[in-house]
């Protein structure tokens, strides 16, 4: 039995959610997004949110339980609160800078690294070695921040490179003589 999926998804104040199929759709004051369940799961709507339950007892059909619960969850936060992560960025001369569409990055190579924003996804730059991705949908704000990082991610021995805020990097000693 999932913990997770035996949970009614709440709807807060201001979400329309309509379930048409196998989809979900939730529109909200930050945007609409969609979900494309299987069918190995139920989805309706009852009086306390929205409940989630397997058509059976398969192994695939418990699988997908508290995941399609998960998910129908991270609609609803997505479109009234949106998801965000910070990346930061260390080492000399490293910097980036939002310019139109893109974000501008100097990570040490011979040239500026330029890469284009994708559309719902916002970007920002408060200081130079901060950047800040957010948006509405959690998987593209995720992709988003794992591409910027694969960029330089960072190294063991002095730490430079684009790092999570929330990461922490294991140093390494270097050679002795």
């Amino acid at each position: 039995m999932s913990r997770i999926g035996k949970k009614p998804v709440a709807v807060p104040k201001g979400v329309t959610t309509t379930i048409n199929g196998q989809t979900v759709s939730v529109k909200g004051p930050k945007g609409e997004l969609s979900f494309d369940f299987t069918d190995h799961v139920s989805v309706e709507m009852t009086d306390g949110g929205i409940q989630v339950s397997p058509r059976d007892g398969s192994k695939p059909a418990r699988a997908a339980w508290g995941m399609s619960r998960t998910m129908i969850a991270n609609l609803m936060k997505g479109v009234t609160d949106g998801f965000s992560k910070k990346l930061e960025i260390n080492g000399v001369g490293y910097r980036a800078a939002v310019q139109g569409t893109n974000l501008q990055l100097a990570l040490g190579y011979s040239h500026d690294v330029v890469y284009p924003i994708p559309a719902g996804i916002t970007i920002q730059c408060a200081k130079p070695t901060e950047i800040l991705v957010s948006g509405t949908d959690r998987q593209r704000v995720g992709q988003v921040a794992a591409e910027i990082r694969d960029f330089r991610g960072p190294e063991p021995y002095k730490g430079k490179g684009v790092k999570y805020a929330t990461e922490t990097i294991f140093r390494k000693e270097g050679k002795k003589k």
